[in-house]
């Protein structure tokens, strides 16, 4: 019986034309063969499998080739070709320098460098892995490699030209190999089927490229896996199930879920597939980059991007026609941050259905109105720096943080208008409340309200709060301006995590005008700025606490403790001047000058 020899070895290229996904560079090297323009030193770097020693084989059989054909290629009927294909030519040395990387190895190489080729013009060393070797042993080859025998060439071959000396590179042409793409496997896998009469599905030839990742050789063992898996009928379905490759179909699924916003169907799905032994974060990368197929999909200009199947594409390509690219955009950004937090994730299953969650989501928001209604029924706060009033929350009821006011459709008897205006820091910022002319006040209750915080009234019971809340509306209590401070400082001493804001309300007091009017002098624009900005919560808790809807507030800056700070040479002088005249006897008695 006939010993077995795997397709990476039976179907190795020996010609350049052979060689599969590399054309540019066997192109330079058979110009330079027929131009006789050969280097002393060549460097093949680049991903595996991608042809790097097959073809530093082939350029050492060629340009050893005594009756080389016109195309440039080797005849393989002479001397030295039928040695080279017999494994017997002295002219060929092939070191691997993971197990040969010292410097006695290098020194056993230059010896045999010194030794010309019996046949042919050229001895060819083909070093594999080079940057295995020592930092010694490539010092001790630097000078061999500068300037060798006119009859020696080294042909280099590594995976990792980052870890190869710069010195060694300075003395090197160097030639990138990059990965085969798959139409071109595809293509290889599809010849090499045919010579071993196996049948085979586009789709199946498709997975297995995509597999190998752009290496030939991995393709060529996954092929023979899959052939004696099948006995010769490669199928689609073998295939993935073969090589555990989560099927398309699970994907498609995934999507019509989503897009369903279906998050019942989702989960179930997802629970089938980890049933079926894929790994959590193979799922939901390969999710990630079924999103980003769809997207490719649906342009003509970017579908080149797609490598797939003829029946697979067009399926892809109808799925896109239903996927807007906004919601594909922000999909793909969810499914990178699934799989960026997988692994320091301790639920990891929670943490995918939380994804898929948040993907059925997607399609809901996607139709849903620029300024969506929340579930209360309420519009968001509407903040204009116009000077006009636009609709906001009703005077009768305070405005809570995080609470909006009421939608422009419900009754106008139930609504008020908030102003919140920006001014020039010279002229005063406003936030009010219009409403008619007051009623005659009832006597207010001094006794504080039940819960004197703004924590304790936000810790109270919902239902508690309602109450509250409606005991609160349509009150109009008097106040002093001792009740004013008191509750303004109360405020500022629960907002610890605003600093600067809890700095500005001890400093600055309010006082109190008339019509429940209330106007409070800070001493710089950052002040102002802050207050405006938290205004809701303020006006809030003074409204709560003071039973009395119908406070306003004004900020503004007072001159008189705007203070001008000097910055020039001349201006911190006169400064100094100021304080002390004497300093300027100084200067004249010292002829000195402001720098």
């Amino acid at each position: 019986m006939d010993s077995y020899i795997v397709s990476a070895r039976k179907y190795r290229p020996s010609t350049f034309r052979s060689v599969v996904g590399q054309k540019a560079l066997t192109t330079t090297l058979k110009n330079a063969i027929s131009g006789n323009k050969l280097a002393h030193a060549y460097l093949f770097c680049g991903p595996r499998g991608v042809g790097k020693t097959s073809c530093a084989r082939i350029f050492a059989k060629t340009i050893n080739c005594l009756t080389p054909t016109a195309e440039g290629e080797a005849c393989n009927s002479c001397e030295s070709c039928m040695a080279f294909d017999e494994q017997r030519s002295y002219n060929i040395h092939e070191l691997d320098a993971a197990s040969n990387n010292s410097v006695d190895d290098i020194r056993s190489l230059i010896d045999q460098v010194r030794i010309p080729p019996p046949i042919g013009k050229y001895k060819v060393f083909i070093i594999d892995e080079v940057h295995m070797l020592s930092s010694a042993a490539f010092n001790a080859f630097l000078k061999t490699l500068e300037e060798p025998p006119h009859h020696a060439l080294f042909i280099l071959a590594t995976t990792e030209k980052h870890k190869v000396l710069p010195t060694i590179l300075s003395r090197c042409q160097i030639y990138d190999f990059s990965r085969i793409s798959i139409a071109d496997m595809v293509d290889h896998l599809q010849y090499v089927a045919s010579c071993e009469g196996a049948t085979v599905e586009p789709e199946a030839l498709n997975v297995i490229a995509q597999k190998a990742d752009g290496g030939m050789r991995d393709a060529l063992s996954i092929l023979d896996q899959v052939v004696s898996f099948t006995g010769g009928n490669i199928t689609y379905q073998a295939v993935i199930d073969n090589l555990n490759v989560l099927d398309y179909e699970y994907y498609f699924r995934l999507t019509d879920a989503m897009l369903a916003g279906n998050v019942r169907a989702a989960m179930l799905l997802l629970n089938e597939i980890l049933n079926r032994g894929f790994d959590g974060q193979n799922i939901i990368t390969g999710l990630a980059g079924h999103f980003r197929d769809l997207l490719v999909c649906k342009d003509e200009a970017t579908l080149i991007l797609f490598e797939v199947g003829a029946s697979i594409r067009e399926r892809y390509r109808e799925m896109a026609k239903r996927c807007p690219d906004q919601l594909l955009f922000k999909a793909i950004e969810l499914a990178n941050t699934c799989d960026l937090n997988y692994r320091v994730s301790r639920n990891k299953r929670l943490l995918l259905e939380l994804t898929l969650i948040q993907l059925c989501q997607l399609t809901q928001q996607h139709h849903a109105p620029a300024n969506p209604i929340n579930q209360q029924g309420l519009n968001p706060v509407n903040v204009s720096g116009s000077g006009q009033a636009p609709p906001s929350a009703p005077a009768s009821q305070p405005v809570m943080s995080g609470q909006t006011p009421l939608s422009p459709a419900q009754p106008a008897a139930t609504q008020q208008q908030v102003v919140t205006t920006r001014m020039p820091s010279s002229a005063p910022l406003q936030v009010q409340t219009p409403q008619g002319p007051p009623s005659t006040p009832p006597k207010r209750d001094m006794a504080p309200p039940k819960s004197t915080s703004l924590k304790e009234l936000m810790q109270e019971k919902p239902k508690e709060a309602v109450q509250q809340m409606v005991t609160v509306q349509d009150q109009l209590t008097t106040f002093d301006g001792n009740d004013l401070v008191k509750y303004w400082m109360l405020f500022a001493e629960q907002i610890d995590k605003k600093v600067y804001l809890k700095n500005t309300m001890t400093n600055c007091k309010p006082v109190l005008q008339e019509n429940f009017h209330f106007e409070v002098s800070v001493h710089n624009p950052g002040q102002q700025e802050e207050l405006i900005n938290n205004s809701i919560d303020i006006l809030s808790f003074l409204r709560t606490h003071l039973k009395n809807t119908h406070i306003q507030m004004r900020v503004r800056i007072s001159e008189s403790n705007e203070k001008k700070l000097a910055y020039t040479a001349t201006e911190k002088y006169q400064h100094l001047l100021d304080t002390n005249p004497a300093l300027s006897r100084l200067r004249d008695e010292f002829n000195l000058i402001i720098d």
